[in-house]
């Protein structure tokens, strides 16, 4: 049986646009049945091309029809939660592009209502889902790292190019705080689990002088179990001659590195206290291009398959609401302590 889907946001640039890439995927189940955007004039003309029957501009309609059993959140950051909010309450099922939310009152409401209502929720956190670190993570599920102490992991982004063509980026503002450091933090979080507490810096940056709040961050990470790991994000910068993400695993068995760049390959690079050879093992990943801007449409494509799983076998999705809204929080105290010049505790209530 099909799974109605509903997609709320439809830049043609966004990952939103990627779910018309679905019906190109056998085993995938998903009958895109309506979208939402706020631009009526480009609207009907994008529902046409990728042949979605429905089309509104009122998220509530769009969430509140029978044929739709999963809505997809692909709007501006801040506007997340109360498009999730809406669709939960309809008794739809969840998935939203990172960040979930901006704050932690949305995270806790979020997760109180999933509980709730007894829907399932995942958030799209593409890097879960790129090769590199899909291939990190199975010698880390192996073992083969052994005891993990200590995790770092950066994700860097010249964002003038991308203020163009999504201009709320830059006059909401987007928090990149959550829009972009919540990568590095929810990869880190998929390895060690929570984190307990954060120590941050952060600074405006000045290459984009319109840009009103602060854009560049270091992030000193202390978890539950005592790991000690660092998440950087650094989006009003020159890019770099580096990989756009990094995620670095030290362990008593081993050292672990795998780097992304949007629509190129990346790499995995593994050294075993084992062997007696201590030369990285090396593993190339090739570009994943679509036709969205930020290739990430295998990756879309990899949570969608998953989230059919979760819903066929009535499984956990992973990263769940929980796993989204402890993403937040480890934000949250990152701008607590960076305002008040000290380590803070994070919030895991959830």
């Amino acid at each position: 049986m099909a799974i109605g889907l509903g997609v709320i946001g439809i830049n043609p640039t966004n990952m939103g646009s990627t779910t018309s890439l679905l019906k190109d995927v056998p085993d995938l189940k998903y009958e895109l049945r309506g979208i939402c955007a706020r631009r009526s004039d480009v609207l009907e003309a994008y529902a046409k091309q990728i042949g979605a029957r429905f089309w509104t501009i009122d998220y509530q309609e769009l969430v509140r029809r029978d044929d739709i059993d999963v809505v997809a959140v692909y709007s501006p950051d801040h506007l997340h939660a109360e498009h999730c909010v809406g669709a939960i309450e309809a008794g739809k099922h969840v998935i939203c592009t990172k960040p979930m939310v901006t704050n932690l009152d949305d995270a806790k409401r979020l997760v109180e209502l999933v509980r709730a209502r007894g829907v399932k929720f995942l958030v799209g956190q593409t890097m879960r889902f790129d090769l590199q670190f899909l291939t990190m993570r199975r010698f880390f599920d192996d073992g083969d790292l052994g005891e993990i102490m200590a995790v770092d992991a950066h994700y860097v982004h010249d964002m003038r190019p991308v203020y163009d063509f999504t201009p709320w980026r830059l006059h909401t503002p987007q928090d990149f705080m959550f829009g972009g450091v919540a990568h590095p933090i929810d990869i880190l979080r998929s390895f060690l689990g929570d984190v307990e507490e954060v120590h941050a810096y952060g600074t405006k940056g000045k290459i984009t002088p319109e840009y009103p709040i602060m854009n560049n961050f270091f992030l000193n990470l202390k978890f539950k179990e005592g790991q000690i790991g660092r998440a950087m994000g650094l989006y009003d910068i020159v890019h770099p001659p580096m990989p756009m993400m990094q995620v670095s695993v030290y362990g008593t068995g081993g050292t672990m590195i795998g780097d992304f760049t949007d629509n190129k390959g990346g790499q995995v690079k593994l050294v075993l206290d084992k062997t007696e050879a201590k030369e990285p093992l090396e593993m190339t990943c090739p570009p994943e291009t679509d036709t969205s801007v930020y290739g990430h449409g295998q990756t879309v494509i990899r949570y969608m398959r998953h989230f059919q799983k979760c819903l066929e076998e009535d499984l956990e999705p992973s990263p769940n609401v929980v796993d989204g809204a402890k993403t937040v929080a480890v934000g949250v105290a990152a701008w607590e302590s960076i305002e008040t010049g000290q380590p803070v505790k994070v919030f895991n209530e959830f």
